[in-house]
């Protein structure tokens, strides 16, 4: 299941979910209905050129789908810096695209009115795996009888995964008297030498993001520390997130190497 976050200068962040659908323009809500599931969303500011409605978003269980409805042209950019480099193509009406995951960047060009004249209209959109699908667990409850089932797991591989591994690096290695946790950058840096790829985490908060749903896991939604007020250093509260997930064997000592055996072997690759 995925979980998109649209964005826009001028309008609050708007979240979709599998099933749902969002229609957006300079002036949709006068050019489309009311449906269940759909979202309506005006961009503001738009200039007089930009079709009332220009896109519709489409979020079902694996995929996120653009369908380009405007007269005018627009650009879609794919913003992490993956192995074959970003992804840009120019949509032009009745064209549709699949979104990446990570961030989206679509930009109508001139499309904006500004103070000074007009500016590009840039609507920013992330596609990221929800909350709910990291809680990789056998489903059920108590009533599917005393079959023992698997607990909370991060799926391995994915960004959390390899933000969990770097966040926990001094834990797992047994140094525990680390004088604290890895900061943001050196997580980037880490997952980035470990993988050779490090999704959007150039961005801090998208770590941030990424260790809130570590906690969520490693915690439980009652307990997360990040769910409710806290005291004191945001460096306790990611202490306290990194020695959980390690006492939890979200990564594991064997998962680090073999990241690092990985790693290794790719460099060598590269420069042979």
């Amino acid at each position: 299941m995925t979980r998109v976050v649209v964005r826009s200068a001028g309008v609050g962040a708007v979240g979709l979910r599998a099933g749902e659908a969002l229609v957006f323009g300079r002036a949709p809500h006068s050019a489309v209905g009311a449906e269940a599931g759909r979202v309506v969303l005006a961009l503001p500011q738009c200039a007089p050129h930009v079709s009332r409605v220009v896109g519709e978003l489409v979020v079902g269980e694996d995929t996120v789908q653009l369908n380009w409805l405007g007269a005018g042209e627009a650009q879609l950019s794919s913003l992490f810096d993956a192995p074959g480099g970003a992804r840009r193509v120019v949509l032009t009406r009745s064209m549709s695209a699949l979104l990446d995951v990570g961030e989206n960047q679509l930009v109508l060009l001139l499309g904006r009115i500004d103070p000074r004249g007009l500016t590009d209209l840039v609507v920013t959109v992330e596609v990221e795996p929800s909350r709910a699908a990291f809680f990789a667990l056998a489903g059920g409850g108590a009533d599917d009888g005393d079959e023992t089932r698997t607990g909370p797991l991060l799926p391995r591989g994915s960004r959390e995964w390899f933000v969990a591994l770097a966040l926990c690096e001094p834990w797992l290695k047994g140094e525990d008297d680390y004088p604290r946790p890895p900061s943001n950058k050196e997580i980037h840096d880490r997952v980035l030498g470990w993988y050779g790829y490090a999704w959007n985490l150039q961005r801090a908060q998208r770590v941030d993001d990424a260790i809130r749903v570590v906690s969520a896991l490693a915690f439980g939604v009652r307990d997360d520390p990040f769910a409710a007020p806290h005291e004191g250093r945001l460096q306790n509260v990611r202490f306290a997130v990194a020695r959980r997930a390690a006492e939890l064997r979200l990564v594991t000592a064997a998962d680090l190497d073999e990241v690092e055996r990985a790693a290794r072997k790719r460099r060598a690759g590269e420069q042979a």
